[in-house]
Parts: structure tokens; sequence; C-alpha cells
């Protein structure tokens, strides 16, 4: 009887090992690279609003910000979902009505991808957070990041960050595009400003490492952002074209310090659209400059992790190129991931086309693919 019992115990103990070698893997068996198309790879590279997909609307109402939002997938964006599959969506305000609304349109965008898609969302604390600022919503509000960068303790930025990510969690996200490592040097910039959370890069450098700790507490991935640091601006990157003249070595003494020592912690980071005038002789945004995402970022830095450009939609970029050519410049600059193109189809085709063409090589598309399906199943 013994014998039997051991033999069966035997049994059970080898198939539970062998059970745990070949058990299924939704990570694994959806973003293995090699099963995918090349549709789906090109549509990895980006993440969109979930208007991109309602054609049914102007591309004047899928990129405002306020209004016209969608709040559930309808079948004409599933259909476009399964032509243009997009590698992740970003909501925003418009998208959230209340949290069951918020809950079922995360669940249903994800259940709709062919891919693991990043669900992504600006929830910094302060007057960037969709949803702490969302009416609807009873969560916990922070009076911005210099608040608490004025505190000097970096538990806070950690705190805060652990708080805002249990929450996104709860409600699906699984990505941050936060939090803001640059350095407020100019009292004149109205986009940064108290989003940022000292004046001190060597300030800014703990209290985004801490907040980074937050948001891992609980798997939400976050995003470092602007490269290579918009804190000495006075113009609007959303309404048009921003440019510093700082050098690369003024830079490297202050705004890029928090983006260097944060580079084997952070999951991303975000490139800014300003034009470095005395750093780069393309005279390109950042975001479109192979001289700053290649050669300095990747080059000189060592960052061989995710590049993400922000809003490709923004005036900087859109005033001056159309949607499927800045898309393809970003690509060839060196960026993995393209943020809200102002026309998602254009620009999906015109990637598609430039791999097709030779002008993109497969190999410059896997790479980014690769660490794109990576950070996803990480």
């Amino acid at each position: 009887m013994k014998a039997e019992i051991k033999f069966l115990y035997l049994c059970v103990h080898v198939f539970l090992i062998f059970a745990f070698l070949v058990r299924p893997c939704y990570a694994e068996n959806k973003i293995n690279q090699k099963n995918l198309s090349l549709r789906e790879k090109v549509g990895q590279l980006f993440i969109i609003r979930p208007e991109s997909l309602n054609t049914a609307k102007t591309l004047e109402q899928i990129n405002d910000n306020y209004k016209y939002g969608d709040v559930e997938l309808n079948n004409l964006m599933r259909e476009n979902l399964k032509k243009y599959p997009a590698g992740g969506f970003i909501i925003y305000g418009k998208n959230i009505n209340d949290p069951e609304q918020l809950k079922k349109f995360v669940s249903d965008l994800k259940n709709s991808s062919s891919v693991i898609p990043f669900i992504a969302i600006d929830e910094e604390g302060g007057r960037i957070a969709r949803i702490a600022n969302h009416k609807k919503f009873n969560v916990k509000k922070f009076k911005s990041a210099e608040a608490v960068g004025k505190t000097e303790n970096v538990k806070n930025a950690f705190n805060m960050a652990e708080y805002i990510s249990s929450y996104l969690s709860e409600y699906g996200f699984n990505f941050n595009f936060a939090p803001v490592a640059d350095v407020n040097t100019n009292p004149e910039n109205i986009v940064i400003g108290d989003r940022a959370f000292s004046s001190n890069p060597e300030t800014v450098s703990k209290m985004v490492s801490s907040y980074l700790d937050g948001l891992h507490a609980n798997k939400i991935l976050g995003c470092i952002k602007h490269f290579p640091g918009h804190g000495d601006t006075k113009g609007d990157t959303h309404s048009g074209y921003v440019a510093i003249y700082k050098t690369w070595d003024e830079l490297l003494k202050n705004e890029i310090i928090p983006f260097k020592n944060n580079l084997n912690k952070t999951d991303s980071i975000m490139t800014a659209h300003i034009t470095l005038k005395n750093v780069t002789s393309d005279d390109l945004p950042a975001t479109l400059s192979r001289e700053i995402i290649t050669d300095k970022l990747r080059g000189e830095l060592k960052y061989n992790g995710v590049i993400i450009c922000d809003a490709l939609s923004m005036g900087a970029i859109h005033d001056n190129y159309n949607s499927g050519l800045s898309a393809v410049l970003a690509i060839e600059a060196g960026c993995d991931i393209l943020l809200m193109p102002y026309d998602y189809i254009e620009a999906f085709e015109m990637i598609l086309n430039a791999v097709e063409s030779g002008r993109i090589s497969e190999a410059r598309l896997n790479e980014s693919v690769n660490r794109i399906l990576k950070l996803k199943g990480g």
C-alpha cells in the first residue's frame, strides 16, 4: 500500500513538473515575433487614440483632446482594428465616463486585439491626471510633482506613484506615461512647470527613480519624459516649433542627468519635439533626429530600451510633416513606438510601404518589434 502511494505521489509530481514546463503562456503564445504577420509587426509600432479606429469621424474630431471621445468599441472600430492592428491605446479624459464603463472599454480593447496591447494613460499626478481629475472617480488627488519634490523625501514620490499605479491596475491599465524627468530650469516654461519635481537635476533624478519604483510595485510600466529635456523652453510643442540653444555639454550637466541616472530602471523613454539648434546639424525636432535618438541616446548614453516619441499629432510635428512622413522619419531616427499619429491609417500604410519598398529594412522593423514584445512579455 505504501509503495502504491509513493508511486502515485511520484506520478503526480512528474505530471506537475511536465505541466509547468509545457504550460500555456498567453504572453509567449500571443507575442512571439515569429508568429506575427508583417501588418501585425507594423501595428506594434503604434499607440493610438481609440478614435483613430473610428473612420466615421473626421480627423479633426479624432484629434480633439476634449470632445468627440469614444467610450466603447463599436463594430466599425473592431473591423478597422483587424485591418490596422495597433500595438496599444492611450486613454484620454474624453474616453472616460465612469469606473464601470472604463473597465469594460479597456477590457474590450484588450480582447479585440490580436496581440496583447499596451493600455496607456497620462496619470502623472497633479494637473495631468485623466482619472484623478475626473469627477466620477473617487481617488486621491495630488497637488503636483513639484510639491512632492519640495519635501526632499523620495518616499513621497514612491507613495504617489504606488497609489496611482494601484488604481490604474484596477482599471486594466499597464502603462503610465510618467514620471516627468524634465528639470524645471526656465521659470517662463508654460508646458512643464509644476509637472517637474524640481529645478535641481539631482533631486529630479532621485524622485524619478522612486516614482518608477512606485509604479512597478503594482506592475505598471513607466516612461520618463521628455528627452532630452523640455524644462528650459518657453514655447509649447503642442502648438508649434520650439527650439533650445544649449550645447550638448550644457545639457549633460543638467537636463540629461535624470534621464541618464534612470536608464537602467525606466521601462521606456519619451522623446520631445524640441529642436536642439546647437547640438544637431539636421535642424530636426529631437523625435525625428537620428543624431539625437540613435547617436546620442542609443550610442553615447548606451540606452537600448524602448523609445516612444511624443504625440505625432502635436503642432511641432503635424504643422510641418504629414502623418506618413513623420512616422517614417521617427522610425529612421531610432524611435520604437509612434504615439498618436494625426492620421493613423496613413501612418500605418506609409510604414508598411516603407518596409515593403526597402526604405525601412525588415531587420530594422524587427529590432523595434522585439523591444516592444520584450516589454509586453517581461
